[in-house]
C-alpha cells in the first residue's frame, strides 16, 4: 500500500514537472513578441531561478571544489546552451515545433554512445532513431522546401545537441561514492549559466520598459511581470524540483515516459493560448518523433545501467521527469546515461 502511494505521488509530481516545463514557451514567446530579445528572456529566466536557488547552492558549496568541471559543463550546456537555443528558436518557429525538434536529443545521445563511446546499441534503439528523424521531416515539412525558418530549425537542433551534453555530464556526476547531489548541481548549473548568459545576452542593453507593460496571451493582455514570474518560479524552479523529487519515487524509465508528455503539453498550450496550429502531417510527425524518442531512450543496453538506478541514493540523482528545454528543457532520461536531472532541460 505504501509503495502504491509513493508511486502515485511520484507520477503526480512527474506530471507537474512536465506541465511546468511544457508551459515555459507559451509564457516566454509573448515577452519576446512584446519587445524583449530572446536572449534577454533566457537571462531573466536563468538569473531569476539562480537567485531563488542561492540557499541550495550555499548548502552544497563543497561541489565547487569536488566537481568544478561538471558544474561548469552543466551550466554552459544543460542550462545556458539549451535555454538560449530553445528560446531563440521559438522566436522564429512555433513552440511545439521547436520542442519536438529538441526531442531528437535521445537519438543524438545514442549516436554519441555508439560512435564516440563505442558501445553497442540495440536494434530497437536504432529503429527509434530512424522514427525520430522521419517524424522530424514531417514536422518541418521537408517536402515543401522546409516549411519553417531554417535558422529556427537549426537553433532547435542546437538545443537537442546541448541536451546530449547534459545527459553525458549528468551520467558523470551521479556515480560512485563521490556522487554530486542533484539539487546542488542544478543550483550551480543555474548560477554558472546565469554568469555565462550575462556575458552573451548583455542584459544591460535590454528594453526593461517591456516589463512594466503587458503582453498578449490568447487575445488578452497579461502583465509582463506575471509572465516572468511564471517562467522563473514555475517553468524553472518548480519544474526542476518536482522532477527531482519525482524520480526518487519512480524508476528512470517511468519518469522518462511521463516526461514525453512535455512536448504534447507545450503543443496544446501553444495551440490554445498562442493560436499556433499544426497541420495533420505535422501532428502525425510529432507523434512519430515522440514514439521514436521513447523507443530510443528505453532501449539503451543494460550494460549502461547500474543496479541502483531505480531506487535509493542513485535514484535521487536520477533524471528529472521533464527537461531543460523548456528551457528546458529537457526531456526524459535515457536509461543508464542521464542519471542526474532533466529538460528537461528542458535545462
Amino acid at each position: 500500500m505504501h509503495a502504491s502511494r509513493e508511486r502515485n505521488a511520484g507520477l503526480g509530481l512527474a506530471l507537474a514537472s512536465a506541465f511546468a516545463f511544457g508551459g515555459s514557451g507559451v509564457a516566454a514567446k509573448p515577452l519576446i513578441e512584446a519587445g524583449l530579445d530572446p536572449l534577454h528572456v533566457v537571462w531573466i529566466r536563468v538569473a531569476g531561478a539562480a537567485l531563488v536557488m542561492l540557499p541550495v547552492a550555499w548548502r552544497h558549496r563543497d561541489l565547487l571544489i569536488r566537481k568544478p568541471a561538471l558544474l561548469a559543463g552543466f551550466g554552459m550546456l544543460a542550462v545556458a546552451g539549451v535555454q538560449a537555443c530553445y528560446f531563440a528558436a521559438i522566436s522564429r518557429i512555433p513552440v511545439g515545433v521547436a520542442l519536438l525538434i529538441e526531442y531528437l536529443g535521445p537519438a543524438l545521445l545514442l549516436l554519441w554512445v555508439r560512435f564516440v563511446q563505442r558501445r553497442p546499441v540495440t536494434r530497437a534503439a536504432a529503429v527509434g532513431v530512424v522514427l525520430a528523424v522521419g517524424g522530424l521531416a514531417c514536422v518541418v515539412e521537408v517536402w515543401s522546401g522546409l516549411g519553417f525558418d531554417p535558422i529556427g530549425v537549426l537553433l532547435a537542433l542546437g538545443a537537442a545537441c546541448c541536451q546530449v551534453g547534459y545527459f553525458v555530464l549528468a551520467g558523470q556526476g551521479a556515480d560512485g561514492d563521490d556522487a554530486a547531489d542533484p539539487f546542488g548541481v542544478i543550483a550551480y548549473g543555474l548560477l554558472i549559466g546565469a554568469l555565462v548568459l550575462t556575458v552573451v545576452a548583455r542584459p544591460w542593453e535590454a528594453d526593461w520598459q517591456v516589463l512594466g507593460g503587458g503582453a498578449a496571451v490568447a487575445g488578452t493582455v497579461v502583465p509582463a511581470v506575471v509572465l516572468v514570474g511564471w517562467v522563473v518560479l514555475v517553468a524553472t524552479v518548480l519544474a526542476y524540483v518536482t522532477g527531482v523529487v519525482a524520480v526518487r519515487r519512480l524508476s528512470p524509465q517511468v519518469a522518462g515516459v511521463v516526461a514525453c508528455l512535455e512536448a504534447v503539453i507545450a503543443t496544446v498550450l501553444a495551440w490554445v493560448l498562442l493560436h499556433e496550429h499544426l497541420s495533420a502531417p505535422q501532428i502525425v510527425g510529432g507523434a512519430v518523433v515522440l514514439v521514436g524518442a521513447f523507443i530510443a531512450q528505453s532501449s539503451t543496453p543494460k550494460a549502461a545501467s547500474t543496479p541502483r538506478a531505480a531506487s535509493g541514493p542513485k535514484a535521487a540523482a536520477g533524471p528529472v521527469a521533464g527537461g531543460p528545454a523548456a528551457g528546458g528543457t529537457g526531456i526524459g532520461p535515457v536509461a543508464g546515461e542521464g542519471d542526474l536531472a532533466t529538460e528537461r532541460a528542458t535545462v
